[in-house]
């Protein structure tokens, strides 16, 4: 007999999130590569949905799309009301799941959903209302129905069972990575020529809003002293101009910054490769994609010492703690410095973030969920 674990293979859960979309096929891939003897995978998607994503995954047993689109499938999950999707084994890389009543033991079904990010707990400013009212219906819904929700690190297990107090025994730690086979491109000079980016800079990632910190980050750019360009990526599209006011505002002048937006994993990876070093000032209670991704790529890490970057950053980059703003853009600031200011130093930093790179890997966390799946 075979055991079909049936991912919810989704582009994207609202709002647009391209790293999510990522990881979640990365995710299906691996759990297809690393499916024990007797398993198989099989996907659930929207209709309507991407057939590129599914292509893109290669390996699964079957897809079963819902009756319903992705708009209307969003709306029933938080209701709870029927979708046809039916039971069995579920996996979802989100909290994009059928949250509904099962028997897990007469009937073998169970849902297992995924959290990554608490932005609609701890910035819902910063979101839409109804993306916010969503998120919070859906985690409600997992006290009640979930066999287990999945996180990424142990400080966002201890904030679930904060935010959900009744899932406290039903939260499991499984983090993310970069995508498989995820290294610099032999092209990578070229890609960087195409991008209109210089040789040898300083690389950050995210926008203007609050939680991301990139006014912190900026401003210790400019107080390190470090004459360098400066790079940021993952900037939404018509929000370019907000974070060259962020520069100016921190003293760093237009000449020297070049924004980009989000980019394929082959065009991200000749970036970091073109990085003498990656800042990471943000502490929001969410999955690090980008500082995983300079810690795989040995780039040099210098964060802000969040509970997140202490556990995913760990010893392979220099973390900084302060006491307030002020103190986080001097601290770092001189942390920058220190970190280019030899060769050896930056060669350092590039070995120990190498070597904790290599703690993230879809094959592990594949692994994992096969592991939880069996287990429940």
């Amino acid at each position: 007999m075979v055991a079909t674990l049936r991912v919810m293979l989704d582009q994207v859960v609202a709002p647009v999130e391209p790293e999510i979309a990522e990881a979640s096929r990365e995710l299906a891939r691996a759990l297809v590569l690393g499916a024990p003897s007797g398993c198989e995978v099989e996907a659930i998607a929207p209709a309507g949905g991407d057939d590129a994503l599914l292509a893109s995954v290669g390996g699964l047993a079957g897809v079963r799309r819902t009756a319903l689109q992705r708009r209307e499938l969003a709306a029933a999950l938080q209701l709870g009301v029927g979708t046809g999707i039916g039971g069995g084994m579920i996996h979802s890389p989100t909290l994009f799941a059928p949250l509904v009543r099962h028997d897990r033991v007469h009937d073998h079904d169970q849902t297992v959903v995924t959290v990554w990010d608490l932005r609609p707990w701890e910035s819902p400013a910063e979101l839409p209302r109804s993306v916010v009212g969503w998120h919070k219906a859906m985690l409600k819904r997992a006290g009640k129905h979930a066999d287990a929700v999945v996180v990424p690190t142990h400080s966002l297990a201890v904030r679930v069972a904060e935010i959900a107090p009744s899932l406290a025994d039903r939260v499991r730690v499984i983090a993310g990575a970069s995508p498989l086979g995820f290294s610099v491109p032999s092209d990578e000079v070229g890609r960087r020529r195409s991008l209109d980016l210089p040789e040898g800079f300083v690389l950050l990632g995210g926008g203007p809003l609050a939680s991301e910190g990139l006014d912190a980050g900026l401003a210790a750019v400019a107080a390190s002293g470090v004459d360098l360009p400066i790079v940021v990526i993952e900037v939404e599209e018509g929000h370019e101009p907000a974070v060259v006011e962020l520069a100016s505002a921190a003293g760093v002048p237009e000449r020297r910054m070049h924004v980009r937006g989000v980019l394929d994993a082959a065009d991200r990876a000749a970036v970091f490769g073109g990085a003498v070093a990656f800042v990471a000032p943000s502490r929001r209670a969410a999955f690090p994609w980008r500082v995983v991704d300079a810690l795989t790529l040995g780039v040099p890490v210098v964060a802000s010492a969040s509970a997140v970057h202490e556990e995913i950053v760990h010893e392979g980059g220099v973390l900084v703690r302060a006491a307030d703003a002020a103190e986080l853009v001097s601290g770092m600031g001189e942390a920058l410095a220190s970190a280019v200011s030899s060769t050896a130093a930056a060669e350092r930093l590039a070995v120990l973030a190498g070597d904790r790179g290599r703690a993230f890997s879809w094959s592990e966390a594949a692994d994992k969920v096969w592991m939880l799946h069996a287990e429940l």
